[in-house]
């Protein structure tokens, strides 16, 4: 199995979301400033919602790989090509929620038309169905974290920007190869033009499960604030860059959320002092892949539990008991399988 996801790993950097985090260019006078937004949270790290943590909760977890954690043991046998793990955010919540039912159909590399699609996956022939197939009347909360894989907007920046210059060089080489002649920032443009994307989606979430509180998780800060590291293989310039589009990332998946009247959940403030170079403190991996703990530039177990803990202070309005160990949901709680 380790052989196997280290074959995939080349793959799905392409392709899925790495530092993290119809479409047109949004017209807000702050959006057309793209480039000189600060790498700050972009809003409150969310309010409560109606879902309660007690047993009856019908729970369906959608996402890409921040969502379904690849390389994050133990990997489940029901998900092949999704890279999902029995230790990743959805499983606690579900734990945590004490829910009746939980279904996690989150798959490494999607983006937001694989929910309405069957979805190419990763060392299978088998395409899982589209992940909306899993919501229904029925359900009572929906968490969903999808959108960096739009327009391949993280996966070129992993894929080659550690290799332009050592972290301790001078310059942003990574920021510049990303800007247009004309002196467009490629990638704060498509970041903002995820809204339009995550806009439709939600709608499309909202029509699948007309009933259910739906939790919009926003990315992880995975950069620091300032300053770079070997871990995180960017110039101290590229990491404030790509923090600035972690930051339109965001900002355009919580107006998104807003205009589907879901709740946004701020990852980026509840993981400051948890990047790539916090050492013990990270919640995500850095720069390399690691077999057993996470593909590079994602969250690793203790992320995952600390992401856990956010979402369901949103979902209820209190605050969870300490995560120790693996996640446990509900005896009986787990549907396995495609939807």
């Amino acid at each position: 199995m380790i052989q196997r996801l280290l074959l995939a790993a080349g793959a799905l950097l392409l392709l899925v979301v790495g530092v993290a985090w119809g479409v047109g260019v949004l017209g807000s006078d702050d959006e057309q400033r793209a480039g000189t937004v600060a790498p700050d949270a972009p809003g409150t790290p969310g309010t409560s919602v109606a879902a309660p943590a007690s047993a009856g909760l019908d729970y369906v977890a959608l996402g890409d790989s921040f969502s379904s954690g690849p390389l994050i043991p133990l990997m489940r046998n029901d998900a092949s090509g999704c890279f999902r793990s029995t230790n990743n955010y959805p499983a606690y919540v579900a734990d945590l929620l004490d829910v009746a039912s939980y279904r996690d159909v989150s798959c490494a590399g999607a983006v937001t038309s694989d929910l309405r699609r069957a979805q190419a996956v990763f060392l299978s022939d088998t395409r899982p169905p589209p992940q909306l197939d899993a919501l229904s009347d029925d359900t009572d909360l929906v968490t969903i974290g999808i959108g960096g894989n739009d327009y391949g907007l993280f996966g070129s920046i992993i894929g080659g920007c550690s290799r332009l210059a050592t972290w301790s060089s001078p310059g942003s080489p990574c920021r510049d190869s990303f800007t247009a002649p004309d002196g467009t920032d490629t990638k704060a443009r498509d970041a903002l033009r995820v809204r339009g994307q995550m806009t439709r989606a939600l709608a499309a979430v909202r029509e699948a499960a007309p009933r259910a509180d739906v939790l919009v998780v926003g990315y992880p800060r995975l950069m620091p604030e300032r300053g770079s590291c070997a871990a995180a293989g960017l110039t101290a310039e590229d990491v404030v860059w790509t923090s600035r589009i972690g930051v339109l990332l965001n900002r355009s998946i919580e107006r998104a959320a807003d205009a589907n009247e879901a709740t946004f959940v701020d990852l980026f403030r509840a993981s400051r002092g948890h990047d790539v170079c916090a050492g013990r403190d990270a919640w995500v991996n850095g720069r390399k892949d690691r077999p057993e703990r996470a593909l590079s530039f994602h969250p690793c177990q203790q992320g995952m539990a600390g992401v856990a803990c956010v979402v369901a202070e949103v979902a209820t309005g209190e605050e969870p008991p300490r995560i120790a160990g693996d996640a446990e949901p509900p005896e009986g709680s787990v549907v396995r399988g495609a939807p």
